[in-house]
């Protein structure tokens, strides 16, 4: 979600923790790719590396794949305009463990006011694991709107369309 809906203490801890996390690695320039989970306890970083965010999510941002190139060209990008509206993107997670067969809601969840797109990737046929066990997502919706709040409430609106049809998965010996 961005802009961030954190309370600005809980954004200071956050830029803190990558910091620190960012010149343990040695990382002195170009793009960082932080994740990390917030709790009432604190910021627990999960991965830092010297990279862009990856795959579909980087939809989430038009135009920075090109401020990245521009940067590292040696270019000014000072100037360069990104997206003012807030914008988020949720990984679909995946409810149960078992045999993916279909989703259904998905024209309904796409026609969520504020959302842009609902994209499937899981595939019929696909050993499902939650996680923490597994790695992956059913897949991913992007919303657009004038605040945080907004765009929350779209995503959590598409995603209440969707159900997922997941069979049982039956072990082989």
């Amino acid at each position: 979600m961005t802009p961030s809906r954190q309370p600005a203490e809980t954004e200071r801890d956050i830029v803190r923790t990558t910091e620190s996390a960012v010149k343990a690695l040695g990382l002195t320039h170009g793009p960082v790719h932080a994740e990390m989970r917030v709790n009432r306890r604190g910021v627990w970083m999960l991965e830092v590396a010297a990279r862009p965010i990856g795959g579909l999510c980087a939809r989430v941002l038009p135009g920075l794949e090109e401020l990245i190139l521009r940067q590292a060209a040696g270019e000014d990008v000072s100037s360069v305009a990104m997206p003012s509206d807030a914008a988020g993107v949720m990984m679909i997670p995946i409810p149960r463990e078992g045999i993916y067969v279909a989703a259904e809601g998905l024209e309904q969840a796409k026609s969520t006011p504020g959302i842009e797109d609902v994209i499937i990737t899981a595939k019929e046929g696909q050993r499902l694991v939650p996680l923490p066990e597994g790695s992956s997502y059913l897949g991913f919706m992007f919303a657009r709107g004038s605040s945080p709040e907004d765009v929350e409430r779209a995503l959590r609106a598409s995603h209440a369309h969707l159900r997922f049809e997941i069979g049982a998965s039956l072990p082989v010996v």
